[in-house]
């Protein structure tokens, strides 16, 4: 196995006014808290600043998020959760709020877009967004809705949740997420989605920035994916950091050019703060 360590550089020299954190792979694997996370999250509420989580899977809520997150020892509150659920309804609030929605979704997400009042059809010519997510539900049936809407009739567009080919498993195995339904709808109808709510797409990141009050350079974005968390940071202009506990390897990195590498390398989490700014032991020591 590589060594991580090796590859990881020195954190942040300052304390931030925000903080920007991916959840699977950067503060927790499975039902674990990663070394270093619950002690650096606790010491963030301590010196004040402020945290907004983050995640691409739209088949929980953000009260679910919040509930796993307390039941790990971490404090979190569903208004600081932002999943692709909350990124997805607030897009169509603001720009479609009229719109007839198909959504190939699963609970989430349609429990979110009824609460909103967005009204959704599984009638084709009625429809004017084809909303494609993750769905363990999605079957010939759907698609054909989607292909309808979308190529016969001529009138719906097609947006997304979020656009990963899959969603890794602890252990290494995984399954198909949104971006294998939004292939197939793409496949047969030749539309392209348009809109993706989800990292490394802009509106992940507005909607944090906006929930936190602050500037993109006062706040830093951390997670363990290159593609997503630390590309979705750079297109904003904010410093990021790429924990070494989740997807991304030494590997990868070493393969990735300068322009799409983070600000910092962290092999734990608990290195993003200054050690003059922990009381007590330094980012070192174990949880």
């Amino acid at each position: 196995m590589p060594d991580q360590a090796a590859a990881a550089t020195e954190g942040p020299g300052r304390l931030y006014g925000g903080y920007v954190f991916d959840l699977g792979g950067t503060v927790y694997l499975g039902e674990e808290l990663l070394p270093g996370a619950g002690r650096l999250l606790d010491r963030l509420r301590q010196l004040e600043r402020r945290v907004v989580f983050v995640s691409n899977n739209p088949t929980r809520d953000p009260e679910m998020y919040a509930d796993k997150l307390r039941r790990l020892g971490v404090e979190a509150s569903t208004a600081e959760i932002l999943n692709t659920v909350v990124t997805m309804t607030r897009w169509l609030q603001r720009n479609h709020p009229d719109a007839t929605v198909f959504p190939i979704a699963e609970a989430p997400l349609l429990r979110a877009l009824a609460e909103a009042g967005i009204r959704t059809s599984d009638r084709a010519e009625e429809i004017d967004l084809v909303v494609a997510s993750y769905d363990r539900g999605f079957d010939y049936g759907k698609l054909q809705i989607a292909f309808d809407a979308i190529w016969y009739h001529r009138r719906a567009r097609l947006a997304a949740t979020n656009l990963d080919r899959f969603c890794p498993f602890p252990g290494g195995r995984g399954e198909p997420d949104a971006g294998a339904i939004v292939a197939a709808i793409e496949a047969c109808t030749g539309a392209t989605c348009e809109v993706n709510a989800g990292k490394p797409d802009p509106l992940m990141l507005e909607a944090a920035m906006e929930l936190l009050g602050l500037d993109a350079g006062d706040c830093v974005l951390v997670g363990d994916r290159l593609s997503t968390d630390i590309a979705m940071a750079r297109a904003a202009g904010m410093p990021s950091a790429l924990v070494l506990t989740g997807e991304t390897t030494t590997q990868m990195l070493a393969a990735t050019p300068p322009e799409a590498r983070p600000t910092w390398i962290l092999d734990r989490i608990d290195r993003l703060l200054p050690a003059a700014l922990w009381a007590g032991p330094g980012p070192a020591a174990a949880d």
